[in-house]
């Protein structure tokens, strides 16, 4: 980043655009600056789950999430630049592999919810399954770097495991779903 920040209000998006980081104006609904804003609220949900009680490795991953997740929206602000690295999608993939393997296998779906870390878990995988479907919309208009889809899908499948950790590791247990047709046929948990 070439120049830093000196002025928060700069009034140049008062007109309703904004701008890339090449120089480029853009109306601030351009499909590409939602996709920057939906990959702020991610990290911003991400940073939220930091603030609960967590295991320094656990800290340790979140932390390195959010530097990837400003790395991609730096991709985004410069059209055409890969800043996100390989290194970052496959730490995501150990980290499922590695907390996967400490679970019970699921039999049925589970809801968010269980430990307050665990639900916000659940809130940063979600959050992260909307800005993955507004990048692929943005593929299909304009060129983007295919980590980009790659990380965002990781991220959100760990998110899951994670908040699958974060219950166990205070004996919560997860929360089933109930299905009506499940209890019809008798096979529903209890």
């Amino acid at each position: 980043m070439g120049q830093r920040l000196t002025s928060i209000v700069t009034r140049t998006g008062d007109q309703g655009e904004t701008g890339l980081a090449n120089q480029t104006r853009v109306p601030k609904h351009h499909l590409r600056v939602e996709c920057m804003g939906e990959l702020d609220e991610l990290n911003s949900f991400v940073g939220l789950l930091r603030c609960e009680p967590l295991e320094e490795a656990h800290q340790n991953l979140l932390s390195n999430i959010q530097h990837d997740l400003f790395d991609l929206g730096g991709e985004l602000a410069l059209p055409g630049v890969a800043i996100l690295k390989e290194s970052a999608v496959l730490e995501l993939d150990q980290a499922i592999a590695k907390y996967n393997a400490t679970l019970e296998s699921l039999k049925e779906f589970i809801l968010p919810g269980g430990t307050r870390a665990s639900a916000l878990a659940h809130v940063v995988r979600t959050v992260a399954r909307r800005a993955e479907r507004h990048v692929v919309a943005l593929c299909a208009l304009e060129s983007v770097q295919p980590l980009a889809l790659q990380y965002l899908n990781r991220l959100s499948d760990l998110m899951f495991v994670l908040a699958r950790v974060f219950n166990a590791s205070h004996q919560v247990p997860d929360v089933y779903w109930r299905s009506e047709r499940l209890k019809e046929s008798g096979s529903e948990r209890q």
